[in-house]
């Protein structure tokens, strides 16, 4: 089973930018979609942003124009980059396969976007 760790959360202003990094412990090359989900305190986890093995790329409409996600399968890695941050995106951030969560759950990252 692949072990998924995220990182690269923090407190950021509104406008600001951050790049979350997701790493598996084994190669995703074989995994069709891998996605970055996020899930708000009393909210359910919703999918934000997914990425075919080809690089095919669909966002959700509130991240769309804002978020890029990129996916490395040399190297294991799946990334988003989030660019002007709103409030509304504060989150436990996670990544997994789609459109079935397939993967044991990591830890997540937390993503802080206030003044």
């Amino acid at each position: 089973q692949v072990q998924i760790v995220e990182s690269g959360g923090g407190l950021v202003q509104p406008g600001g930018s951050l790049r979350l990094s997701c790493a598996a412990s084994r190669s995703i090359s074989s995994i069709y979609i891998m996605g970055w989900y996020r899930q708000a305190p009393g909210k359910l986890r919703e999918l934000v942003a997914s990425i075919t093995r080809g690089g095919r790329t669909n966002y959700a409409d509130s991240v769309k124009g804002r978020f890029t996600i990129s996916r490395d399968n040399a190297n294991n890695t799946v990334s988003l980059q989030m660019n002007s941050l709103k409030p509304e995106d504060t989150a436990l951030y996670y990544c997994n396969t789609v459109p079935v969560a397939a993967l044991d759950w990591g830890q997540g990252t937390q993503v802080t976007v206030s003044s």
